[in-house]
């Protein structure tokens, strides 16, 4: 079995357990093939190769273990999630160095169930970013064309999951960093219900907005890893108590009578030439099917990109006070005095795009201010959400595009951030809301030659209903070549 790094990730799991592959053959497969793709796709910043071959052996001595349903199999996890004795950097230059003392909980989890971590995946710094071109270590390159963007900020993760690294990975989702990566990539990309799936270990960007969550390239695969890392930790204040399901259990809907709308503030938008025509090809698809589409109205939507980035760039820049030049990471050398320590060790250290969104935020914080901006977008958040909760009344889920743009080309926007942000129009609303959604592919662009992508969201702790419901859409649109 040459291309054992083909197998999805529910195939792994089914050949390891069998004994037809073992754990250290697996690993060595994913190893192998990061080092073969690395140079062009440049997905990770770290790679285990030593430890994640000597966990896989420590796996074949003790044995295939029913009790951990990701046994062997080979991951990646985002640079943000802390790794005990691992460095975590967040892709930026403070934390070029920093070795955390713990592991984040989802790193926990994912160890407990038998997963073997491989390498740590590239992305905007700090997650501040829709292309992973903000890294610090140098962009991520689209595995469909290696002079497109991967999106991000989890590019990283999708980039890897795509190129075959591994069959499955984790990223986090602040404003569409799962969600949009996926779809750019071409891969399957879930953000659970905020507060499912815990923030502890998680390098914080905004903690009110912040979602961990699987990459893979089938839905069954995401919904593997979300039913290891889904769950209560009570030291995460914002973690629900909220029952988790066992995600795997779940079978496609029944299309037929199915009701799913389409919010037509997101549906008017401008598309891609591309995208509008596979969109409208699978909403045909889907009416032939026997589904119900019904059009809805978020009327406050209009709101919500200047409503994010007041709320995220807040509370960005309380998150990021910490990094001071005094307790860990980057210090500047030979300051004068205090005040130049702070102020030194930040402009040396931190990017252009994460200086700008502490700037946006500390305003929108400061005396004078607050009530304008940060309590009013509050509210407005708060209207957004009771929209979302309004429209899925009456449907049993939503269905918008993903991105009004198909990956595009490097330093398209560098100099345009505005522009940038706009993009996020199909995405960040979620997070504003709470809810859960899930992003996977349903084609290539006939001129681009580039995947295509649909968003489904569902209802808070709904994951079950939205997997579901993304199996059956698997059947009509099938994983891309």
């Amino acid at each position: 079995m040459n291309e054992i790094y083909k197998l999805t990730l529910t195939e792994v799991v089914e050949k390891l357990k069998s004994r037809q592959i073992s754990a250290t053959e697996m690993i060595s497969a994913a190893l192998a093939r990061i080092e073969v793709t690395e140079p062009n796709l440049k997905a990770c910043l770290t790679i285990l190769g030593d430890q994640a071959l000597s966990a896989a052996r420590k796996l074949d001595q003790d044995g295939p273990d029913p009790t951990r349903p990701l046994w062997g199999v080979p991951v990646t996890v985002k640079d943000v999630f802390c790794t005990k004795g691992i460095r975590t950097t967040a892709a930026s230059r403070y934390l070029e160095n920093y070795i955390p003392a713990y592991d984040a909980q989802v790193v926990i989890k994912l160890r407990q169930a038998g997963a073997v971590i491989v390498a740590k995946t590239n992305l905007d710094e700090f997650a501040m970013g829709s292309s992973t071109e903000f890294s610090a270590f140098g962009p991520t390159r689209n595995p469909w064309n290696l002079t497109k963007v991967p999106g991000g900020s989890s590019g990283g993760a999708a980039a890897s999951v795509v190129a075959f690294q591994t069959p499955g990975a984790l990223g986090t989702d602040t404003g569409g960093s799962i969600r949009q990566p996926a779809t750019l990539c071409g891969c399957v990309g879930l953000k659970p219900t905020y507060g499912r799936v815990s923030r502890y270990g998680i390098v914080a960007y905004g903690s009110s907005l912040d979602q961990a969550g699987p990459l893979a390239r089938r839905v069954r695969d995401c919904a593997s890893l979300l039913s290891v890392i889904a769950g209560y930790d009570d030291r995460d204040a914002t973690s629900s108590l909220h029952q988790t399901d066992d995600y795997t259990t779940a079978q496609p809907v029944t299309l037929r009578g199915f009701k799913l709308g389409l919010p037509q503030e997101l549906w008017n938008i401008k598309l891609d030439p591309d995208i509008e025509d596979a969109l409208k090809n699978a909403l045909k698809i889907l009416e032939e099917t026997g589904v119900e589409l019904r059009s809805v109205n978020l009327p406050h939507l209009k709101y919500s990109v200047a409503a994010y980035y007041i709320l995220a760039t807040a509370e960005a820049s309380t998150n990021l006070a910490r990094y001071d030049g005094v307790r860990y990471g980057h210090r500047s050398n030979n300051p004068q005095d205090l005040t130049e320590l702070y102020m030194a060790s930040r402009s040396e250290a931190l990017g252009p795009e994460v200086r700008r969104r502490i700037l946006l935020g500390t305003f929108a914080l400061s005396a004078g201010y607050y009530d304008t901006y940060y309590k009013k977008a509050a509210q407005v958040r708060r209207l957004i959400r009771d929209d979302y909760y309004q429209a899925l009344t009456d449907c049993d889920l939503l269905i918008t595009p993903v991105s009004s743009l198909l990956a595009w080309d490097f330093g398209s926007f560098i100099q345009d951030p505005l522009t940038l942000y706009q993009l996020d129009l199909m995405t960040l609303p979620v997070n504003l809301a709470g809810l859960p959604a899930l992003a996977l592919p349903v084609t290539l662009g006939k001129t681009s030659g580039l995947p295509v992508g649909l968003q489904l969201i569902g209802r808070p702790f709904d994951e079950i209903n939205i997997i579901s419901a993304g199996l059956a859409l698997e059947e009509l649109f099938p994983p891309l070549r």
